[in-house]
């Protein structure tokens, strides 16, 4: 088998136009935050609300925009992510009022992919409220929460179709690349973890539990595979759903609409991962600890589970969602492709 580098046509930077990324088989990444934060602001900047009631309306400026946005590419699929805080700034008056110019908020606190922008939690806010006031929060309501969710659909579609234009390459010989398939972080579907049903969660119960051991190989670096479970974009990406992420030593985690949960204990960045680590349907207080030992060879990377503590009568749901959640899951996002893999 050929070493890195060496013979694997993914390898080959000849067969790349510019020798890089053949095929575009690598995991890339672009830091989408800055363009983001300029487009929606400009989005934001003095537009009207468009109403058939008796008031003039304007969504003046971006107060805040915090979060984060990023758009990567593995094997010529693009997966976007993005997370933002918004908080916008409004005014208007009664036109048959007392001309009184009223100021409010517009508040976005979840702007990312898990959620539709029909279910988008859209707050509007009043300063100074009182008669009038209240009258034009209402308006705002009804006709400014479909402009706010209209601008920011074509922020989504532009980080999906401008931002990301030209990440994904043409091959040796071609002019255009292949059709590119367009991802979300979730890819459109969330995993739902089948909860593993618990015959006592009460606290202080002796557990009789067990230790699981797994070891398996996949075609990717070390670093590669130390990032796809420490790189919020790229764990969003895997497990389909939102993610709690903090990677460093005592930073909590929550995966797969918080069925799994615990602490990093120590990182050793492409070497070592280990943390507490439990299911929601355990018994209450119990963690298990999961060392994950990273160990990159010649012509590829194979990776040791050592999880102690697990409920012995949940051993074998524990071992099988392992490998579908994690492994075969991180096959399919990331294209490392698991060579060998089973128990010890």
């Amino acid at each position: 088998m050929a070493k890195w580098g060496e013979g694997d046509p993914r390898w080959i930077v000849e067969e790349r136009p510019d020798a890089t990324n053949v095929n575009n088989w690598h995991w890339t990444e672009k830091n989408a935050s800055p363009w983001s934060q300029t487009r929606i602001k400009e989005l934001f900047n003095n537009i009207s609300v468009k109403t058939n009631e008796p008031a003039e309306l304007t969504i003046t400026s971006v107060e805040k925009c915090e979060g984060e946005a990023c758009a990567n590419n593995r094997k010529g699929k693009l997966i976007f992510f993005y997370e933002w805080d918004l908080t916008l700034n409004w005014e208007g008056k009664l036109k048959n009022g007392t001309d009184r110019t009223h100021k409010g908020t517009v508040k976005v606190p979840n702007l990312s992919e898990e959620n539709d922008m029909s279910d988008l939690d859209i707050q509007i806010g009043l300063s100074d409220p009182d008669e009038e006031g209240a009258k034009l929060r209402d308006i705002m309501l009804k006709d400014g929460k479909s402009l706010v969710r209209s601008q920011l659909g074509k922020y989504v579609s532009g980080l999906k179709e401008e931002f990301s234009h030209g990440m994904i390459l043409p091959r040796k010989g071609e002019e255009k690349p292949d059709q590119v398939k367009t991802l979300t972080s979730g890819f459109n579907k969330k995993i739902n973890m089948a909860p593993v049903v618990s015959n006592d969660k009460k606290v202080g119960l002796k557990i009789d539990t067990t230790t699981i051991k797994q070891t398996h190989k996949f075609q990717c670096t070390a670093e590669e595979f130390y990032n796809a479970l420490t790189r919020v974009e790229m764990v969003t990406a895997f497990t389909r759903g939102h993610v709690k992420l903090d990677p460093a030593k005592g930073g909590k985690f929550e995966l797969f609409g918080g069925n799994i949960t615990g602490v990093f204990q120590e990182l050793v960045p492409n070497k070592k991962i280990v943390k507490t680590w439990r299911y929601k349907q355990w018994p209450d207080g119990h963690y298990s600890l999961v060392t994950i030992d990273i160990d990159q060879k010649d012509d590829h990377t194979e990776v040791t589970l050592t999880q102690s503590g697990v409920p012995s009568s949940e051993a074998d749901v524990t071992r099988t969602n392992w490998s579908r959640y994690y492994w075969d899951a991180m096959k399919q996002a990331f294209g490392f492709g698991a060579l060998l893999s089973g128990d010890l």
